[in-house]
């Protein structure tokens, strides 16, 4: 099943490097557009807690949200185990 995409091309793209590298993307939710999950769950990840992170639909600086996300694939523990 193909995901809806995000209407912020900025964020779409980062969405699309998160996918890239074997996150998964699930949109819904209450307040974020949806969330990233890691591909493995570890409990070095985040501090013992599994790699997720909220995406926002309308974040104040799209550029900003697109880079943070792309920061949490970068930095995460399954990268550089």
């Amino acid at each position: 099943m193909v995901r809806k995409r995000h209407p912020n091309k900025e964020i779409e793209s980062a969405l699309c490097y998160a996918e890239s590298h074997g996150w998964r993307v699930v949109p819904g939710g209450h307040h974020a557009w949806g969330k990233m999950y890691c591909p493995k769950k570890l409990m070095t990840c985040r501090c013992g807690e599994f790699c997720l992170t909220c995406i926002w639909s309308t974040p104040k600086s799209a550029q900003n949200h697109a880079n943070a996300l792309r920061r949490v694939v970068d930095h995460c523990h399954t990268l550089t185990a």
